[in-house]
């Protein structure tokens, strides 16, 4: 897998409805300013280290254009800062699953957005280094 490339591909989206469920009920979990992010290990065979999933809360935004004007954002963030979270995965030979839940309710500029993405792959990293010491 070529790491250098900035890519978001489909397989590097979590789709899939039992995983998410899973996550939310017995999934790690620690909170952001911007994001409340649910995560775990993945012990399946998958083509990506890690899987993401991106939820904007109706409840906090109300109209569907900012919604996906800041889901578009945070994948974008994403995209563009996921290299060294990758990086771990593949040397450790390990997956996660990742729920991102945003937790404003404002739309944040890009700036904001991506610094914010940028604390919870360091946070992430963090804990995985934590759990892969003591193991």
């Amino acid at each position: 897998m070529n790491l250098n490339r900035q890519t978001f591909r489909k397989t590097e989206r979590l789709c899939s409805n039992r995983v998410i469920a899973e996550l939310f009920e017995t999934g790690k979990q620690f909170f952001t300013p911007y994001f409340r992010v649910l995560w775990d290990i993945d012990a399946g065979a998958k083509k990506s280290p890690a899987q993401i999933v991106v939820s904007i809360p109706k409840r906090e935004i109300r109209k569907a254009v900012k919604r996906n004007l800041i889901r578009r954002r945070i994948r974008e963030a994403y995209r563009k800062n996921k290299n060294q979270l990758y990086e771990y995965l593949d040397n450790m030979g390990i997956g996660i699953n990742i729920v991102l839940v945003f937790r404003k309710n404002d739309v944040p500029d890009y700036q904001e957005t991506e610094l914010a993405v940028k604390d919870f792959l360091v946070r992430i990293l963090a804990a995985l280094k934590d759990k892969g010491q003591k193991c």
